[in-house]
Order: C-alpha cells, then sequence, then structure tokens
C-alpha cells in the first residue's frame, strides 16, 4: 500500500492518474489531497491531473525515469540496506573539500562510475566530496542548476538508489558528501509547480523571474516544501552538509529567514541522528552574518563560500583586472583576504558601484567559516570558453600551497589537483528548439560585451560543449600533471599532520610581501610559505634564518638572504 499526496490549495478537483487507470484525490486540510491505493509500491509509476488538466508529475517526486515531463515513480527510501553504521559523521569545518559535477567527472557520467574514483580522492587527502546538484533536469547533460523536481536524483546519473550506493561508499571511504542544493529559482522546461500552487510570487523578483515564494500568500507550505526535501536529503541519504545555491536571491521578509528556519531544522536533526550536519552557503553579500548563529541575529549557517579570497588569489597569479576582478589583484588585497576573508567588507565595490559588505571580526569568527579555493565550477564554467586559467605548472603550486594553507576550509575543483587542460563549460541539454536558441544566444550576446565574437562562444547545446568538459583520466600519469598532483598529495598529507595548517584562527596567520607583487610569505606558526611571483629566478627574504626546507616545488636553496627560487617557484620551510 502506499498513500499519495499532493498539496493544491485552490484546485477543484485532483486525480491520481496510474498507468492502468485514473483516481479521484480526497480534499484535505490546508489544502492537501490524499488517496491510498493498495497495489501501489516502489516502483509505481503516477502522476496528477489538476482540474482535468494533462498529467503532471509530482512536486515532491523521488523519481522521474521518463524525464522531467514523464511521469513519477515511486521510491521507497527504506529499502536500501546501508553499511555505514558505524559512520559517525564530520564536522565540514576545516575539512578538505571536492567539487565534482557527476556528469563530467568520468565519460559515464553516473554516480556508479564517480563512485570507482573514491580510493583515489581518499589517498589524496580529501575529507568531503562536494556534489553539484542531482535534482532532476531537462536533457542528459547539463550543469544541475536549472533542476526542476528538487526531490528526484537526475535519472540519467543513476536515480535514488544510486545516490544512496555513493554516499554508502564514500562513507566506507572514510569520505564525507555534501550536496548542491537550489531553491532561489528554478529551471524553465518541466517546472509545474505553478500548476499545483503558489510556489512563486511576484511580490519580488529574481535575475530568473518571479522569486520563490517565501513570505506571500501560501508561503508556509512552500518554505515546507524546501525544509523536507533538505531534510529528506540528511534523512534518507545520509547525507552530511548541503551547499545552498545564491542565498542571497532567496528574498524573505518573514520574521524568521528560511535560512534561520532550515538552521533550526537541521540542528534538531542533527542531534536525533547523533551525527553533525553541515550547511554551506554561497552568498554574494559579504556578510558574516550567515555564518553567525540564529539566536545572535545570523543565519546559521555553518559555512561560506569566500569569493573574494578566490578572486585575489586569481587576479594575483594571471593578472586578470577585468569584470568583477577590477579590485583585485594587488598583493595588499590578497594579504587583506588571506587574513580578514573579505577585501569589501563595507568599502567602495567598483564592479558593484557602491558600497559591499561588512567586516569579518577575527576575535568571533573563525576561518574554517569560509571556505577558499583557486576555482570552482563558477569561476571556470562562466568564463566564455570555460577555460582553466592559463597558468605555469609553479604557478599552479603557489595557488595550491596558499589554499591549503590558509586558516580557511580548503576547497578543490575536480581535476584542479593535476592541472587539469580540460575545460569546463556551460553546457544544456534542452528539447525545446526556442528555449534552446535562447540560451545559446543569450549566452553569446553576454560575452558580445567583453569583445568576444559569436562563433567564438561554444554552442551550449552543442554535445561536443559537454563532451570536452569531461576530465581526461589519463593527464595525472603524465608530465607536467603528475608534478602537479604529487605536490597536492605531499601538501595535503603535510596539512593533515601539522596542526599549525588547521589552526583556524584568523589571528593565527601574519604575511609579508613585495608591493610590486614579486613574492609573498605566509606565516603558519613556525612554519613560512614562501612565494616567488615573478617570471625570473629571485631571493625570497623571511624574518627569520631557515632551520630547514620542509618541501618545494621545483628547486629551493636556503641562503642567508632567504629563500633562493626559480621563475614562479615555492616552498615551505620550517624557522
Amino acid at each position: 500500500m502506499h498513500t499519495f499526496r499532493v498539496w493544491v490549495p485552490q484546485a477543484t478537483t485532483v486525480d491520481l492518474v496510474l498507468r492502468d487507470g485514473v483516481l479521484p484525490m480526497r480534499s484535505g486540510a490546508d489544502g492537501w489531497w490524499e488517496r491510498q491505493v493498495v497495489e501501489a509500491h516502489h516502483r509505481t509509476d503516477y502522476a496528477y491531473s489538476v482540474d482535468g488538466s494533462d498529467p503532471l508529475p509530482d512536486p515532491r517526486s523521488s523519481w522521474q525515469p521518463d524525464g522531467v515531463h514523464g511521469f513519477s515513480r515511486v521510491f521507497d527510501a527504506n529499502r536500501f540496506e546501508w553499511s555505514d553504521d558505524s559512520w559517525s559523521g564530520r564536522d565540514v569545518r576545516g575539512a578538505v573539500f571536492y567539487e565534482l559535477h557527476l556528469g563530467t567527472f568520468t565519460l559515464e557520467g553516473t554516480l556508479d562510475a564517480a563512485a570507482e574514483h573514491l580510493d583515489y580522492l581518499a589517498v589524496l587527502g580529501i575529507e568531503v566530496v562536494s556534489l553539484l546538484p542531482v535534482a532532476a533536469f531537462p536533457g542528459v547533460h547539463g550543469w544541475g542548476y536549472d533542476g526542476v523536481d528538487l526531490y528526484a536524483v537526475h535519472d540519467p546519473y543513476g536515480g535514488p538508489e544510486a545516490l544512496q550506493r555513493f554516499v554508502d561508499r564514500c562513507h566506507e571511504a572514510g569520505l564525507a558528501v555534501c550536496l548542491d542544493v537550489v531553491y532561489n529559482h528554478l529551471g524553465p522546461s518541466g517546472n509545474y509547480l505553478s500548476s499545483f500552487g503558489p510556489y512563486f510570487t511576484t511580490k519580488h523578483s529574481t535575475p530568473w523571474g518571479p522569486a520563490v515564494n517565501l513570505d506571500d500568500t501560501g508561503s508556509t507550505e512552500v518554505r515546507r516544501w524546501i525544509c523536507d526535501n533538505a531534510l529528506r536529503w540528511f534523512r534518507d541519504f545520509h547525507l552530511d552538509a548541503l551547499r545552498l545555491d545564491a542565498v542571497h536571491a532567496l528574498v524573505d521578509d518573514s520574521p524568521t529567514h528560511l535560512l534561520q528556519q532550515l538552521s533550526a531544522e537541521t540542528a534538531a536533526l542533527s542531534a536525533e541522528l547523533g551525527r553533525p550536519l553541515g550547511l554551506v552557503a554561497e552568498s554574494d553579500l559579504n556578510d558574516p552574518r550567515t555564518v553567525e548563529p540564529v539566536s545572535s541575529g545570523g543565519m546559521g549557517m555553518t559555512a561560506q563560500w569566500s569569493d573574494d579570497f578566490h578572486h585575489a588569489l586569481h587576479s594575483l597569479l594571471t593578472g586578470e583586472k577585468f569584470g568583477y576582478y577590477v579590485d583585485f589583484g594587488d598583493p595588499a588585497v590578497f594579504a587583506k583576504t588571506l587574513t580578514r576573508v573579505f577585501l569589501h567588507d563595507g568599502t567602495y565595490s567598483t564592479f558593484r558601484h557602491k558600497l559591499w559588505g561588512h567586516p569579518v571580526d577575527p576575535h568571533t569568527h573563525r576561518g574554517g567559516q569560509f571556505l577558499a579555493y583557486t576555482s570552482n565550477h563558477d569561476q571556470i564554467g562562466n568564463r566564455a570558453l570555460g577555460d582553466r586559467p592559463a597558468l605555469t605548472p609553479g604557478q599552479l603550486a603557489i595557488g595550491a600551497a596558499l589554499v591549503l594553507t590558509s586558516p580557511y576550509t580548503p576547497m578543490l575543483f575536480m581535476g584542479a589537483e593535476w592541472g587539469a587542460s580540460t575545460p569546463w563549460r556551460f553546457f544544456t541539454d534542452f528539447d525545446e528548439p526556442a528555449l534552446a536558441d535562447a540560451v545559446r544566444t543569450g549566452r553569446r550576446r553576454e560575452f558580445a560585451e567583453f569583445g568576444w565574437a559569436a562563433d567564438e562562444i561554444p554552442d551550449p547545446q552543442d554535445p561536443e560543449t559537454w563532451r570536452s568538459s569531461v576530465l581526461d583520466w589519463s593527464e595525472p600519469d603524465e608530465a607536467p600533471h603528475h608534478e602537479i598532483l604529487t605536490w597536492y598529495r605531499h601538501l595535503l598529507t603535510f596539512r593533515a599532520r601539522m596542526p599549525e595548517l588547521r589552526d583556524d584562527r584568523l589571528e593565527s596567520v601574519g604575511i609579508d610581501f613585495d608591493p610590486a607583487g614579486a613574492w609573498l610569505v605566509v606565516t603558519r606558526g613556525s612554519l613560512r610559505v614562501v612565494a616567488n611571483l615573478s617570471a625570473a629566478e629571485r631571493v625570497v627574504p623571511v624574518d627569520e634564518p631557515p632551520a630547514y626546507l620542509v618541501m618545494s616545488f621545483a628547486a629551493a636553496e636556503a641562503t642567508p638572504a632567504g629563500i633562493l627560487l626559480p621563475a614562479h617557484g615555492v616552498a615551505i620551510v620550517a624557522v
């Protein structure tokens, strides 16, 4: 027996549509409709008809085997036999994240195929596997940020049971799992929510159109739809953390913000399950209130991404200062983001044309509450060609050293650990010709403003755009990729063994630098991270004579004047 329930507050009739017939549903309290079916069970296909409409997928569908326009399928999450009883969870603050996209991590593009690489990640030193969205989206290939069935696992990835298998295998390998979820908007194709109820409101608007209804009529059940979704990933799929996409676009004027509600409910579930559950926010607001406790007026998030750190490091290494990089690139800017998280903490943002952000108090905030990275899916995929930064192996090594010895929670984007040459491009798989053309045209128009010709921008709908983004797993065995991978392994091993490098107090970090940008030295207790940022050999001064050289990328030599490094050389020394 299975009970079908759906929220349709304004309907006159709602019918349950099965493969072999139609059954009327009964109206209950608060706009919920219900029907018990003795013959229904795991794998039963169904849909809903609202006031005589064509069959529509369930807004809480767990399984869409025929795509986002097809019937939903019953999924019994309790059927899976978990083997992770000994898994006690992980506090994700300070843990090493690895962000991966299932559709391009392997050529097969499935959860089972990705699971074959878990031992590699564990040996590398990764502690949290961070999956880009798995919620069902149109077609086969896509980033996942246009998902429309937020409870379902994209069937080309393997469906819901494959996600359970993947998490179980991660825990067996000692890896926590973080899942990217998108609650600020839904994709344009297969989005049938408005046929059921007021899931959206014109009270607010977002870059994607009407906002998700968090504070208008009917918002109580919409908020329940979101919070139940998050709790379900934790409970039924044993996820350890969720990464919340663009929380600044969750427009909510309620007395209790959605994030505060979600924080409280997650904390309650964590206590019930007896293991830590994390909420990692992406926010453009540069506001430490995001990670402050709800009891103090904060949003209660466990951690948040720090794009300012990325921008400062990226500009320092590449010299790029266009677009939102315009205020970055100076070594003093990097120094500020290394020690105080945000560059824009109440200062003027040239790109935004306004004062932006709020300061981080080093006495009340820890570095582990902020994620640092040399790249992520956005910072690569949103470039015109989806290209990874054109850096020398030495520059890649410098970037790795500065992230992995920082006081922040470090994150790698898949392939970064070997300096992957494959791009990661924007790709879609829409069936509707008009929508496909609109995406293609919009992408080209966006980059035309920066001088790119239309034929230079990869067509998101071309299967080759996806195919070219798939990691090449032969590269780690080749030069110079093997040398970069070895450097990452050594750094991650050293970080795990050295308490000084895991100290996330912002006050525990010091930095000296050449104002002209030729070199910098980061202090972490008795350790010094010494980097030659220039394209010529030079001696980088250190504040104390080094006792010994711990490790270096390429040759390094201690001299009376400092550390002699080749162009783009980096070393860690003890003093």
